[in-house]
C-alpha cells in the first residue's frame, strides 16, 4: 500500500450484525475485504471489471423507512463507499441449520450449477430479485433475463438458471433464512457517519459540505458508483491518496421533475435514472435495460457517466437528442463564509478532448436537466438544429400501453436511440446513435442528434442536422443525410470496430430511423420472437 495513503474504519451489517474493520486503505474494493479480511471465499474473483458477475453482492440501505435490495459488483466497487450500508454475500442467505434459501435451492433442483464458479453470483442476483419481488413471487422470464443480464454462465447454460429464477418464488423459506427487515434497519441506524473531514476516503452528506470538500482537496479523485474508477484499481493498479464520494450527499440522490424539465441528481443510479427517463419517454426502455448489466446500473450513477465523458458512454449521445445541460457547482468563499455557485451549459459543450471537460479543479458535476415531452428545450438554437420539442413518437419497443399518443399527421416527432454492439446485453458500444426530430407538413421541422463511439467525444451531429433542417422528409433527404453523416465523423478502428464500419453503420442507422418513421418495425432485434424467426 502506499505510503501516502491513510486508512480509516469501514463498517457495515452482516447478518443482522455490525461489522467494524479498521485501516481500509480508500482504494481497497470491497470484493478484497470480504475474500482476503472476512475470508468470504464464496463471493468469486472473475474478470475483475464488472462484467461477469461471480463477485455479485447484494446491498440493503434505507430508503423511506424500507430497505432497498442492490445487487452489484463486488470486485470495483470501493469498500469505504459501503460505509453504513448492509451486505449479503453468497454465504449469508443460508439457515444457521444449513438449510438452503430458496434461491439456493431452486438453483439445486433445476440443476443450474456445472462447473461452480459463477454460481455464487448468480445466487446473488437471484437473492436480490428475491427481495424486490416480495419472496420471489411473480417472477417472469423476461424480467430474469433483464435482471440476470450482468451475470455470464460458462458451462451451465441459461435455461436451468431462468427455470430456477421463476421456481424460487414457490418454495418454502425455511426459518433463519429470511431478512429480519426491522432488525436491519434499527441496525442501520446505529452506523451513523461519523467523518472529520480529513479522512481518506471522503463522503459527505450535504452538497454544501461536499463542495467545500471539492474545494478543500481538488486534487482527490472523484467517485459516484466507482463502475469506471474500479477499473482503474483492478486493471490498471491506480493508487489514490484520497477519494471524494458524491454518492451521500442527500440533495443529489433526488429526481426533482418540474413543468419543463426533470433534474437528476448526480447520485442517482443508472437505474433510477433511466427509470426517470423512461417514465417520460416509454420507448427508451430497452435502450436503458441494454445499459451495461443490472449490477453495474446499480451501482453507477447517470452523473458518473456523463462526467467521465467516455466517448462510448452510452448515455451522452441520448441526452445531447433530448437537449440536457448540467448544472456544474463549486463552493466560493465570501465574507459571510461561502456560498455555492453554480452555472449551466448544454451536455455537448462540456467536453473539451479525450476525457477531458470545461469543470474548474473545485467544480462538480451535480446535476442533469432534461426537457420533458412537449416541453421547449431549454436553451434553444434553431441556427443548429435545437429548438421544438421534444415529444418522442413511439418507435419499435416501448409503443404499447402507457406510450404517448401519435400526434396529428402534419405534425410528428419522433425519438429514436441504437445501440451497436457485438453482444446485446452487457456491451460496450462500437457506435450509439440518438435521434430526435419535428416533422410539420412534411419537412423537418426541428432535429438533434447524438452520435458515440465515432469521436473522440461524445458529440452532436451539427452538419448532419443542417442537411435535415427545412427539408422535405423523403428517401433522398435522408440519402443525402446519411452521407453527411458519414462524412461528418472521422472514427478510429479498435477491438470493437473498425472506422469504416463505424461509418457505414453511422449512415445505415439513418437510413434505419427513416424506415421506421414511415411504419416499418420487423427490422429491430428486440422484436423479434423465436416463432417469427423459426416460421
Amino acid at each position: 500500500m502506499n505510503s501516502k495513503i491513510s486508512a480509516q474504519t469501514l463498517r457495515f451489517i452482516r447478518r443482522g450484525q455490525a461489522v467494524t474493520l479498521h485501516h481500509v486503505a480508500p482504494d481497497r474494493t470491497l470484493l478484497e475485504v470480504l475474500r482476503e479480511d472476512l475470508n468470504l471465499t464464496a463471493t468469486k474473483e472473475g474478470c475483475g471489471e464488472g462484467d461477469c458477475g461471480a463477485c455479485t453482492v447484494v446491498l440493503g440501505e434505507s430508503v423511506n423507512g424500507k430497505l432497498q435490495y442492490r445487487a452489484i459488483n463486488s470486485c470495483i466497487r470501493l469498500a469505504a463507499s459501503v460505509d453504513g450500508m448492509a451486505v449479503w454475500t453468497a454465504e449469508d442467505i443460508a439457515s444457521p441449520a444449513g438449510e438452503l434459501h430458496p434461491a439456493q435451492e431452486a438453483m439445486v433442483q433445476c440443476h443450474g450449477s456445472q462447473c461452480g464458479f459463477c454460481t455464487p453470483g448468480f445466487v446473488m442476483s437471484l437473492f436480490g430479485m428475491y427481495q424486490n419481488h416480495q419472496n420471489g413471487q411473480a417472477i417472469s422470464r423476461e424480467q430474469t433475463q433483464i435482471d440476470l443480464s450482468g451475470n455470464l454462465c460458462r458451462c451451465t447454460g441459461y435455461r436451468p438458471i431462468l427455470d430456477a429464477a421463476e421456481k424460487m418464488g414457490s418454495l418454502p423459506l425455511p426459518a433463519g433464512c429470511g431478512v429480519d427487515e426491522a432488525a436491519t434497519l434499527a441496525a442501520l441506524k446505529t452506523l451513523k457517519p461519523k467523518q472529520t473531514g480529513d479522512e481518506a476516503y471522503l463522503r459527505p452528506t450535504t452538497l454544501a459540505a461536499l463542495l467545500q470538500q471539492r474545494a478543500k482537496f481538488p486534487k482527490a479523485q472523484v467517485v459516484a458508483g466507482c463502475t469506471d474508477v474500479g477499473l482503474w484499481v483492478t486493471k490498471l493498479h491506480k493508487r489514490f491518496d484520497r477519494v471524494l464520494d458524491v454518492t451521500a450527499a442527500r440533495e443529489l440522490q433526488r429526481v426533482e421533475t418540474y413543468p419543463n424539465h426533470i433534474a437528476i441528481g448526480a447520485a442517482v443510479s443508472l437505474t433510477d435514472a433511466f427509470a426517470a427517463l423512461v417514465k417520460e419517454r416509454p420507448q427508451l426502455k430497452t435502450f436503458g435495460q441494454r445499459f451495461a448489466g443490472l449490477p453495474v446500473r446499480n451501482s453507477g450513477t447517470l452523473g458518473g457517466n456523463v462526467a467521465n465523458g467516455s466517448p462510448i458512454g452510452d448515455s451522452m449521445p441520448l441526452l445531447i437528442a433530448l437537449g440536457a445541460s448540467v448544472v456544474l457547482m463549486r463552493w466560493k468563499k465570501t465574507a459571510a463564509g461561502g456560498k455555492i455557485v453554480h452555472r449551466e451549459l448544454r451536455l455537448e459543450d462540456l467536453y473539451t478532448g479525450y476525457r477531458t471537460n470545461v469543470m474548474r479543479a473545485d467544480e462538480l458535476l451535480c446535476w442533469i436537466k432534461v426537457p420533458r415531452p412537449g416541453a421547449p428545450s431549454p436553451q434553444p438554437s434553431p441556427a443548429r438544429g435545437r429548438g421544438g420539442h421534444s415529444l418522442p413518437l413511439p418507435l419499435g419497443e416501448g409503443g404499447g400501453e402507457g406510450s404517448p399518443a401519435c400526434p396529428p399527421a402534419e405534425s410528428q416527432e419522433f425519438m429514436r436511440v441504437y445501440k451497436i454492439s457485438k453482444r446485446f446485453d452487457d456491451d460496450i458500444s462500437a457506435v450509439c446513435l440518438a435521434i430526435q426530430m419535428t416533422v410539420k407538413a412534411g419537412v423537418v421541422h426541428q432535429v438533434s442528434i447524438g452520435a458515440g463511439g465515432v469521436a473522440a467525444t461524445p458529440a452532436r451531429a451539427h452538419q448532419t442536422e443542417a442537411a435535415l433542417l427545412g427539408q422535405p422528409w423523403n428517401a433522398d433527404t435522408v440519402m443525402a443525410a446519411a452521407a453527411a453523416l458519414r462524412a461528418e465523423f472521422q472514427p478510429i478502428s479498435d477491438m470493437r470496430a473498425s472506422a469504416a464500419y463505424r461509418q457505414t453503420v453511422l449512415g445505415n442507422l439513418l437510413q434505419r430511423f427513416w424506415l421506421e418513421s414511415q411504419g416499418r418495425q420487423g427490422i429491430n432485434l428486440e422484436n423479434l420472437k423465436t416463432l417469427e424467426v423459426l416460421a
